[in-house]
């Protein structure tokens, strides 16, 4: 019985590890969504780039001030 529960725990624990990290990765549109709320702001642009081997989003906002603001966000 103890040796069943172990090799379902690994099986696990191996799954959650098999699976893409992009399945925790924030989206581009709720990257951008999530930064325009954070500075009372509106989007202006937003992509996503490769910065060696992390991915960034890079959001482009307009605050009410009339600002231009870049925000980077880890996908």
């Amino acid at each position: 019985m103890m040796k069943r529960k172990h090799l379902q725990a690994a099986c696990v624990i191996l799954l959650v590890s098999l699976m893409s990290v992009s399945s925790y990765a924030i989206s581009l549109n709720d990257a951008a969504r999530k930064a325009a709320k954070q500075n009372d702001a509106k989007v202006l642009s937003a992509r996503t780039v490769q910065q060696g081997n992390r991915r960034i989003h890079e959001i482009k906002l307009l605050t009410k001030k009339g600002v231009v603001k870049t925000v980077r966000i880890p996908e």
